[in-house]
């Protein structure tokens, strides 16, 4: 069965959608098979790895209109890229927005991903679930249909504001809705060799203990340049920093299992 991945915090810019389209890259250039899922309206990993937009059926339409999930995948394969061979989408767009409203009412409302998803959890060795920047119901649906979520934590200040709501929450969908979640890891992103950056690191230390990836993603501007051509890193810039880090990330990750 897949291993399916939340990557959660209710702050944005933290590097939840460059960590989901990045790590899911580099996890299928070492030969797994990956879906990608983006559960953010702002569609950010859609256009981080298509050029087209606003591309339907999407996530909407199978949370809110029970299109069958087969129907709203869309294969990344590019003749330039043997990675993209292991990788699959299910994207996102605005329409999305509205789903957070139209959920309120519906049926098992909290378990709507979770149940879409379940038909092909055997498909892929990772599902990465990108959340949006809240914990409303999309992120509720990402928690509850995950077996682990990944913290991305930005080194900047006030980086753990907020935190204890996360956890909180992922404790209350642990006691009524998901049991078997955990928290994979708190990954550092956007690090730079500044004091403040390396007091975010033992502060998250001392907060998490050993919840804290030993790998630490870097401020690279090529992170930051990649979602423009629609690649991820390690298609646009093979041998950056943010790459290597990536692909260090991917191999702790799956020896860490």
């Amino acid at each position: 069965m897949g291993k399916i991945i939340a990557v959660a915090n209710q702050k944005g810019g933290v590097g939840k959608t460059t960590t989901v389209i990045n790590l899911g890259f580099a996890i299928a250039e070492l030969g797994k098979r990956v879906l990608l899922v983006d559960a953010d309206p702002q569609g950010n990993t859609t256009s981080g790895v298509k050029k087209e937009r606003n591309i339907r059926p999407s996530l909407y339409e199978a949370l809110i209109h029970d299109v069958s999930v087969k129907d709203v995948i869309y294969q990344l394969k590019d003749g330039n890229s043997s990675i993209r061979e292991r990788i699959d989408l299910i994207p996102s767009n605005l329409d999305l927005a509205g789903a957070e409203v139209e959920l309120v009412s519906a049926f098992l409302r909290e378990l709507r991903l979770k149940n879409i998803l379940e038909p092909v959890v055997d498909d892929y060795d990772y599902i990465f679930i990108d959340c949006p920047p809240s914990l409303g119901l999309l992120t509720i649906n990402a928690l509850s249909a995950s077996r682990y979520v990944l913290i991305p934590l930005q080194c900047e200040y006030y980086a753990l504001e907020g935190i204890s709501q996360l956890l909180k929450t992922v404790e209350l969908i642990k006691k009524g809705l998901n049991p078997s979640l955990e928290i994979l890891g708190v990954l550092l992103t956007m690090f730079n060799r500044t004091v403040l950056a390396q007091q975010v690191l033992e502060e998250a230390k001392r907060f998490f203990k050993d919840k804290v990836f030993n790998t630490i993603i870097p401020r690279n501007v090529r992170l930051s340049e990649a979602p423009s051509f629609s690649q991820s890193i390690l298609e646009y810039a093979e041998s950056s920093s943010g790459a290597i880090a990536y692909r260090e990330l991917a191999r702790e990750l799956m020896e860490n299992e």
